[in-house]
């Protein structure tokens, strides 16, 4: 290994996402970083940082099948261009072949930094841990670094605040307030990714979000409140295995080929890397959402010197100035296709990050940086002149859940949505790091202001994507911390597995109004796409529902289409959607005509030879039974919706809204005839056409109160 090869990239490493560059991934970065916090500087007395580092030195819980425990840099090291750096694939090859058949760790080591406030009686120990290789879901990199920050009282000696780093700038570290200063911390470190989970109660080496049964959280963070989607839990990463939820990694590539199969990496199998049995390819090699083994804890780490362990293997203690002559972590940036549903299907690569260093971060002489919990920043600043307040941060957050079938619906004709146990990721384009939910919740911090392209996709689901406007009227207050903008709708976002996707396509490029936004709902999971349309684009939906497409423009217009997917298609595209008066009641005709023949379909169902004047009024015309009654009442409504689309389409507003009223008095008729019906009805086609019924009287108020024709 020279520390010279070509950093070749191919197709993959650039599209879509490089031109914005990659991020650090030097987790945790600064979200509340203030002028406000004092000066920092490294504790000089060396016997003193010491002291400090080996009462706080973590404990480490690893999952059975991590591959990259935390290790020393130092024997990976390359000179190039006259600097001293860590070459990734001396890192990776090497960590692998010292390692052996076993997997053993190699070189335990954590690195500490130690510094003080100088206007406080504040100090923080650092304790840093390298990884030659990080390998999650869609983010993978050369090197990985992560910490723990312990926010120590110099006066008391009582720990004030522990923040543990997470996956990203982006995610909510895992923090907790005034811990017990008698236990030291412990860590429990997710697989592949290294994020850091906090365990601070008696069961040691698992992750509990809430308090239960008079136990302890692990998390003080705040509870996101006022997003109906999403259940009231601290925002934090967590540990997925803790909290039964699954989480698929995806295998890294280079040039094309996954990783192992390299030639500069000799050493390195695909045993090397996550388990294949917890792995994918890409997300859309599967059909629907895989089914992953359970996990467990595998080796527990300790500082060698801690009297009070008994851990699987011990770990040295050793300054970060060791390793501060390391300019930088190099390596070419890996690959895995990111898709976009646009009308277009496009793919991304450039969510995937690089390493950061550590002693050039901001955080590493202020720790405070680090601290993404608004309510844990305000706590020490009331407490230590040294910490500045909060900065307001903004939050795009959303709860991702599956869409399927419902029972209560005629057959494939009816949605409903369910929590989802497979985790899933989440990008925003114009910030291209990608960000894993927890507990199904996808939350990307310290966004800015404007709009963003919001895309959650995940192993065997289609992706799903929208514009978000951040910091608009769609955003709440978060109490002096910035807003928090709801994606989805009202914050739900629903996916669909692969094997049940239609792509719902409209193009707004050959009509005439400017169309701003796009909604899609089903007649019985209500309403699930809710965006702005700036153009083409496309919605992924599931096979089984019966929806209406729903297209507003510039003047405030709303138009409608009745789409039922079913069938073989891979695809169904709303052409010429249009808005106004003739658009709604067109949709009526087509709700109507098509409730009528399911109707009509059921045993004893009614006849049409009623002439226009009969139909619905509650007599005659052949009516043999209620199903009959119900299927003319239908009958009667599609054939007024038609006339006042047509009168509409000639411009004759008077005639048109004449017919509207028509309508709109013989769904009243409907009504009456389904409640009589009702019993000689599937009990899904009565539950549709309840439904249906409310969406029509909607949908006839909006078009009788149309300004446009």
């Amino acid at each position: 290994m020279t520390g010279e090869r070509s950093q070749a990239v191919n197709r993959r490493t650039v599209l879509g996402g490089i031109a914005a560059g990659a991020t650090s991934a030097l987790a945790g970065c600064s979200l509340f970083e203030t002028s406000d916090d004092g000066d920092a500087s490294v504790v000089e007395d060396a016997d003193r940082a010491r002291s400090l580092a080996e009462q706080f030195a973590p404990t480490l819980y690893f999952d059975e099948h991590e591959q990259w425990f935390p290790t020393d840099p130092q024997p990976y090291e390359v000179e190039r261009d006259g600097e001293t750096v860590v070459d990734g694939f001396e890192a990776l090859n090497g960590y692998a072949e010292r390692s052996g058949d076993d997997g053993d760790p190699v070189d335990p080591v954590s690195f500490f930094n130690v510094v003080e406030y100088e206007a406080s009686p504040l100090a923080v120990v650092q304790f840093w841990f390298y990884s030659a290789f990080d390998q999650f879901a869609t983010n993978f990199h050369w090197h990985d670094w992560e910490v723990l920050h312990v926010f120590v009282d110099t006066e008391t000696g009582e720990p004030q605040l522990y923040v543990a780093s997470s996956h990203s700038r982006k995610v909510p570290n895992n923090e907790f307030l005034d811990p017990d200063g008698s236990r030291r911390p412990r860590i429990l470190t997710e697989l592949g990714s290294h994020s850091s989970g906090l365990s601070v109660n008696e069961d040691a080496d698992k992750f509990q979000r809430l308090p239960l049964d008079g136990s302890v959280a692990d998390v003080t963070n705040s509870v996101l409140e006022g997003v109906e989607a999403i259940a009231a839990i601290p925002l934090a990463y967590g540990l997925p295995r803790d909290e039964q939820f699954a989480l698929p990694y995806s295998v890294p590539e280079l040039d094309g080929e996954p990783l192992y199969d390299h030639d500069d990496l000799p050493a390195v199998g695909a045993e090397d890397l996550v388990d294949e049995s917890l792995t994918v390819r890409s997300f859309d090699a599967l059909e629907s959402p895989p089914d992953l083994p359970e996990r467990e804890t595998g080796l527990q780490f300790d500082f060698a010197g801690a009297s009070d362990a008994d851990p699987d293997v011990e770990y040295e203690l050793r300054p970060t100035t060791d390793l501060e002559h390391v300019a930088d972590f190099v390596g070419p940036q890996l690959s895995f296709e990111f898709a976009i549903p646009d009308f277009v299907e496009d793919a991304v690569a450039g969510h995937i990050t690089t390493t950061g260093v550590p002693w050039q971060s901001p955080r590493y002489t202020n720790p405070a940086a680090d601290i993404s919990e608004a309510r844990h920043r305000q706590a020490l600043a009331e407490r230590y002149d040294a910490i500045g307040d909060p900065s307001p941060v903004n939050q795009v957050v959303a709860g991702v859940t599956n869409a399927i079938t419902s029972d209560d619906a005629p057959e494939n004709e009816g949605l409903t949505t369910e929590s989802s146990s497979l985790e899933l990721v989440a990008l925003l384009q114009s910030e291209p790091e990608a960000v894993p939910t927890f507990n199904g919740i996808a939350v990307v911090q310290g966004v800015t202001e404007g709009e963003h392209r919001l895309t959650v996709n995940g192993a065997g689901v289609e992706p799903h994507s929208e514009t978000v406007a951040v910091g608009g009227d769609d955003s709440s207050d978060s109490g002096g911390d910035g807003s928090v903008t709801a994606a989805g709708v009202d914050g739900e976002i629903p996916v669909v597995a692969r094997e049940h996707s239609v792509k719902l396509e409209v193009d707004p490029s050959e009509v005439d109004a400017d169309l701003t936004d796009l909604a899609v709902e089903d007649d019985f999971a209500g309403r699930l796409y809710d965006a702005p349309l700036a153009g083409p684009d496309a919605v992924y939906v599931h096979r089984g529902g019966a929806f209406t497409t729903e297209v507003r423009d510039s003047d405030d217009a709303i138009g409608a289409d009745r789409v039922n997917p079913g069938g073989d298609a891979d695809s169904v595209r709303v052409e010429n959607p249009q808005t106004g008066k003739a658009s709604l009641a067109s949709y009526l005709a087509d709700i109507a005509a098509e409730t009528r023949d399911e109707v009509a379909a059921v045993e004893g169902g009614g006849d049409s030879d009623d002439t226009d004047d009969d139909r619905g009024n509650g007599g005659g015309g052949g009516q043999e039974n209620a199903v009959n009654g119900l299927a003319n009442a239908l009958d009667a409504v599609a054939e007024a919706a038609r006339r006042a689309a047509e009168r509409a389409e000639a411009g004759d507003r008077g005639n048109a809204d004449q017919k509207l009223e028509t309508v709109q008095n013989r769904l009243d008729q409907v009504s009456t005839r389904l409640s009589e019906a009702r019993d000689s009805l599937p009990s899904g086609l009565a539950n549709a056409a309840d439904n249906r019924l409310d969406q029509a009287r909607r949908r006839s108020d909006q078009a009788k109160n149309a300004d446009k024709l």
